[in-house]
C-alpha cells in the first residue's frame, strides 16, 4: 500500500530532523525575549572555559560548518539539580529563535546565527535561512548532551523537556550536509 509508505517516509523524515523541530520548546523568539534579566544562577564565560572544570552544566554553542565565531560560546551555568535545558540556555544568555510557522517548536537561529542574508554553502548550492517554516534538512542546529564521564549523544528530547544535571555538557551545533557529525571531544 502506498499510503503507509508515505506516512512511514514522512515519519522518518521528521524523526531524522527530530530535535531540530523540538529544540525551542520553551524558548521564545529573540524579538519577544526580555532584553535584560538576572539569571537565577551565575554563569561564567571565558575563552578557555571549555577546558576548565564546571561544577554545573557546560553550555556550548558551536556554529560548526558556518564558522560564525561571534555566535560561539562556552559557559558554565551553576545548577545543583536536574534543570530544564531551556532554563540553562537562558541563564547562559544563549538566545534561540524559532520560525514564523513554528515559533516555539524548533530552533532556527542561535545568537542570531545563521543571519537571514547569510548564504549557506551546501552540496546542492547555496541556501538562505528565512526562518519562515521548517529549516532545511541539510542545514540545522542539533542538540547534543554529554554526561560527566562519557561521549556526546544526540539529545532524545527538545529544550522544553530535556533536563541536564551538574557535570553534564549541553551543545548546540550547526550542521551542514552532516558535518560536523558530532561535537568535538
Amino acid at each position: 500500500m502506498t499510503l503507509p509508505k508515505i506516512r512511514t517516509a514522512a515519519a522518518s523524515s521528521l524523526a531524522a530532523a527530530g530535535l531540530l523541530f523540538a529544540l525551542a520548546g520553551c524558548s521564545t523568539p529573540a524579538a519577544t525575549q526580555p532584553t535584560a534579566s538576572a539569571p537565577a544562577s551565575p554563569a561564567t564565560s571565558s575563552s578557555s572555559a571549555a577546558s576548565e572544570p564546571c561544577a554545573g552544566v557546560r553550555v556550548i554553542v558551536d556554529s560548526g560548518a558556518l564558522k560564525q565565531d561571534a555566535a560561539d560560546t562556552s559557559v558554565c551555568v551553576a545548577v545543583d539539580a536536574p534543570t530544564l535545558a531551556s532554563k540553562v540556555l537562558d541563564e547562559a544568555k544563549v538566545k534561540t529563535e524559532g520560525t514564523t510557522q513554528y515559533p516555539t517548536e524548533l530552533v532556527c537561529r542561535v545568537n542570531g546565527v545563521p543571519a537571514a542574508d547569510l548564504e549557506i554553502k551546501h552540496k546542492g548550492g547555496t541556501y538562505k535561512e528565512a526562518c519562515s517554516g521548517m529549516p532545511a534538512a541539510f542545514a540545522y542546529w542539533a542538540l547534543w548532551v554529554k554526561p560527566a564521564t562519557g561521549a556526546w549523544a544526540y539529545a532524545q528530547e527538545g529544550l522544553a523537556t530535556l533536563k541536564v544535571s551538574p557535570g553534564q555538557s549541553l551543545e548546540l551545533l550547526y550542521t551542514v550536509d552532516g558535518a560536523p557529525a558530532a561535537p568535538a571531544a
